[in-house]
């Protein structure tokens, strides 16, 4: 009779310990939330002013409800239109660096909602996006606040917020385009993407206006 209790207080130690060991994965507070969420896990965090817990609750859900998401393929063409509207958005950039922060917020939204991402609403799109392109998601975000913005008049500090925005919102547009609708939802850490972020073919970083170099 001893030794079963003694069996059985050491199993009941050994699955204790086993659960300690396996909560920070598992639980949706642990570190699976900030690896996969990786830079986007610092902004939730920042954004509910350090409470951790309420930024697990809000990237629990996100990833709950997205997580099973499935990108539509484009239809045949809709890649080098994409491509060709964004390089013209670049080009604007010169003249017009809020208009073309404002055709990257459309485009942006275009794109989200024809690869099949949520289409009630800005804030549920980001979620979504979040999900899948968390490394990226934030240019949608600069892009998208930017281009809700009045324009107060044009001076050297609003032209590099516009400029980085549309640099930023570039890198989420490649990996849309990209993005392979055949794959698997994310289960990997955000590290473990195989999108890109590399400039869209034919295009170029926006440049500074009357100056000609890069952004």
């Amino acid at each position: 009779m001893t030794a079963l209790i003694i069996i059985i207080l050491s199993v009941a130690v050994l699955a204790a310990i086993a659960l300690a060991l396996l909560r920070p994965t598992l639980a949706p507070g642990g570190t699976m939330l900030r690896r996969r969420f990786g830079p986007e896990y610092e902004r939730a965090v920042a954004r509910h002013q350090g409470d951790s817990k309420a930024a697990h609750r809000e990237l629990a859900t996100r990833l709950r409800r997205h997580r099973r998401f499935r990108a539509r393929p484009l239809p045949p063409g809709a890649h080098e239109r994409y491509r060709a509207r964004w390089a013209r958005a670049q080009e604007q950039f010169v003249d017009s660096p809020a208009g073309a922060i404002a055709e990257a917020d459309q485009l942006l939204n275009q794109l989200i909602r024809e690869r099949g991402y949520p289409s009630d609403g800005y804030g549920e799109q980001l979620a979504a996006v979040s999900v899948h392109h968390p490394h990226q998601v934030d240019g949608y975000r600069q892009a998208h606040l930017l281009a809700g913005r009045e324009d107060p008049g044009q001076n050297a500090e609003r032209t590099e917020d516009l400029r980085a925005a549309l640099l930023a919102a570039r890198e989420l547009f490649q990996a849309l385009l990209d993005e392979r609708p055949e794959a698997a939802p994310a289960t990997e850490a955000p590290g473990e993407q195989t999108t890109t972020s590399a400039a869209p073919r034919g295009a170029e970083a926006p440049t500074r206006a009357g100056t000609g170099g890069e952004a």
